[in-house]
């Protein structure tokens, strides 16, 4: 458990765009594959088709996203859910992350995502115990100035955060990573999540 102060810090440095638009320096969320490592230096296949260099700072931080059962959204757990607004006012999930308990409260509120244009991220507390609806399960999510109804279909990926290990950053792994960009144009990361057993971040 002594690795979870790495994942918080992961997700509040890293993870959420309130925390990118508070960034001394440009940053850069990319999602993709890495395709070529060489010492620190590595290369990412972004999901967009370019490909991009980034060194890693020499004590990088590796987060596992792991995929866990719809089971541990349960009332009280503080989750992130990427979710697409409908017209009738409530959300429906494009993934779910559930977050462990050393981050609750990690960017809780409600606010625009880049998983997909018009996504919008929610961290907040599941208020009660999710129900079945037409077109999957619904859920109530509570933050501090407000709350939305998520329907959950079933086909999204549920997962979680763990402590990882750099050996999981090899050519094909699956990654999400913040990287901030420099003055001359090149781009650097201390933190990287990777997909464990070749998930693919669902972030």
């Amino acid at each position: 458990m002594r690795a979870l102060p790495s994942l918080v810090a992961w997700v509040l440095c890293g993870a959420c765009a309130s925390v990118l638009a508070q960034a001394p320096q440009p940053t850069q969320r990319i999602r993709g594959d890495i395709v070529a490592i060489d010492g620190l230096n590595f290369q990412v296949k972004a999901r967009a088709g370019e490909t991009l260099a980034i060194k890693l700072a020499d004590n990088y931080t590796v987060t596992a996203v792991v995929k866990i059962d719809v089971g541990a959204i349960k009332p009280g757990a503080f989750v992130g859910a990427a979710s697409m607004p409908q017209p009738d006012g409530t959300q429906t999930a494009l993934e779910v992350l559930v977050l462990p308990e050393a981050m609750r409260g990690s960017n809780e509120g409600h606010y625009p995502w880049d998983l997909k244009p018009g996504s919008m991220m929610t961290n907040a507390t599941v208020a009660d115990a999710m129900v079945e609806s037409a077109g999957g399960r619904r859920l109530t999510l509570k933050y501090k100035d407000g709350e939305k109804t998520v329907v959950v279909p079933a086909d999204v990926p549920i997962v979680t955060f763990e402590p990882g290990d750099r050996a999981m950053v090899v050519p094909g792994a699956h990654v999400i990573i913040t990287a901030t960009k420099q003055p001359d144009g090149s781009l650097t990361a201390a933190r990287i999540a990777v997909g464990k057993e070749g998930l693919v971040p669902p972030m």
